[in-house]
């Protein structure tokens, strides 16, 4: 199988990679969601070495940092309740935190939750936390520049593989919330 978008060596559906991904990934993409197939998302293999956006792009080729997303995980406060939630932007951007998400959230404010706190509430690896598979219970804002894409490239769970999804199929995702201007294109230095 060819993957759509990058020049992957080994990419097949991701229901055939069950093996390669975390247990929540595995299950979500068992089953698709919002009436996408399975057969829909891709998975390529990876090597875990190049999983940083980075150095990926300059491996797989530049053009991926246009059509990759990245999900981080905000931690927040209000009234002393905890509020986990993931962002979803494209890989050039960042996540405006204490702008738009916090105020979605309705959080005084947000922060980056810890590496310890996202792996353990996710189940996933750090470095290749992925918006398919998480706690249903949590808020998942996606930047509308990531669903107006044909093709995103995101993490599959784990720093071993990415996963090959639509923008659409982001925003058909439990609990998803699009909302403009999550993503400030970040500055080129």
């Amino acid at each position: 199988m060819r993957a759509p978008i990058g020049s992957f060596e080994n990419a097949c559906p991701a229901a055939d990679r069950q093996d390669l991904l975390t247990a929540p990934v595995a299950k979500a993409v068992g089953t698709g969601w919002g009436g996408i197939p399975a057969e829909q998302i891709i998975h390529v293999d990876t090597d875990p070495e190049i999983a940083d956006t980075a150095v990926f792009v300059a491996h797989h080729g530049a053009d991926l940092l246009n059509h990759s997303a990245n999900c981080v995980v905000l931690s927040g406060k209000r009234g002393g309740e905890v509020t986990l939630a993931a962002c979803v932007v494209l890989s050039h951007s960042r996540v405006d935190v204490n702008g738009v998400a916090r105020k979605h959230l309705g959080l005084r404010k947000a922060r980056f939750a810890s590496m310890d706190t996202a792996v353990g509430e996710t189940g996933m690896e750090y470095g290749g936390i992925t918006p398919i598979g998480l706690p249903a219970a949590w808020p998942l804002l996606i930047d509308s520049a990531v669903v107006d894409e044909e093709w995103v490239l995101i993490g599959s769970g784990s720093r071993r593989g990415k996963l090959i999804v639509t923008g659409k199929a982001l925003a058909a995702l439990p609990g998803a919330v699009v909302l403009e201007g999550l993503g400030v294109r970040a500055e080129v230095s």
